[in-house]
């Protein structure tokens, strides 16, 4: 039992995904200081909140809406993504093409069944795996 546990935990794929997270969890910390930081601030300061720091947003029955937090949020969230995509898809995606391996790329080509008008039939089916229509001759 235990060599099955360890033979799980030293699979390759399981490994690179493990580091991954590591290294998207540091991102997403410093990531997150930064907006919180800096961009949330500014956000703010743009929509001239001043000293006060309430910057963009209203106050409906005692409730804050910040939307400038909101703003900041989003901003965290795309530049987390694009660092995810360019340190950590992108190298993974090129070391799995040097193994042989196709990831992340585009989906397979497909078609429409002329019967059921389903969209997902691969594009080398003969016969429709939904309605078994023979497409070879539709």
């Amino acid at each position: 039992m235990l060599k099955g546990f360890k033979n799980f935990l030293m699979q390759g794929d399981l490994i690179i995904i493990a580091v991954g997270l590591v290294v998207a969890l540091a991102f997403s910390t410093l990531i997150k200081a930064f907006t919180d930081s800096v961009i949330t601030p500014l956000v703010n300061a743009l929509a001239g909140g001043g000293t006060t720091g309430k910057g963009i947003g209203w106050t409906v029955n005692g409730q804050r809406i910040d939307l400038g937090a909101f703003i900041g949020a989003l901003i965290y969230f795309i530049i987390f993504m694009a660092v995810i995509y360019y340190l950590i898809v992108v190298p993974y995606r090129a070391y799995m093409q040097k193994r042989g391996r196709t990831v992340f790329g585009d989906p397979p080509p497909t078609k429409t069944c002329p019967s059921c008008r389903m969209e997902d039939v691969p594009a080398a089916a003969v016969r429709c795996p939904h309605c078994t229509t023979d497409l070879a001759t539709a």
